[in-house]
């Protein structure tokens, strides 16, 4: 019982040190069409959205799309980072989103 309560102490002391190293990595991904960049850490916490040219001359529509576009792809690469940074510390191999 006692070694179960140790294990289960050290993994929550993993999964803690996880979400820190994940808090610290910073990256900057961008819409396919080059319009929105979006510097996001690998904790998925978005810090600071870039928009190419004068808000008052982009097309509503394709700005929006932008913007999803550059969240989607910035999103995935932080769920890739997050699943290798597990799978090094406990093994598991997370299937890819």
């Amino acid at each position: 019982m006692l070694d179960k309560m140790k294990q289960l102490f050290e993994m929550q002391r993993s999964m803690q040190e996880l979400k820190r190293q994940l808090e610290e990595v910073n990256f900057d991904v961008a819409s396919s069409n080059g319009m929105v960049k979006i510097n996001m850490n690998a904790a998925q916490r978005i810090n600071k959205v870039d928009i190419n040219g004068n808000l008052a001359e982009l097309d509503k529509a394709i700005l929006e799309k932008s913007i999803c576009d550059a969240y989607d792809r910035a999103l995935k690469h932080a769920q890739e980072i997050a699943a290798g940074k597990l799978k090094a510390i406990s093994g598991l191999n997370l299937p890819k989103a």
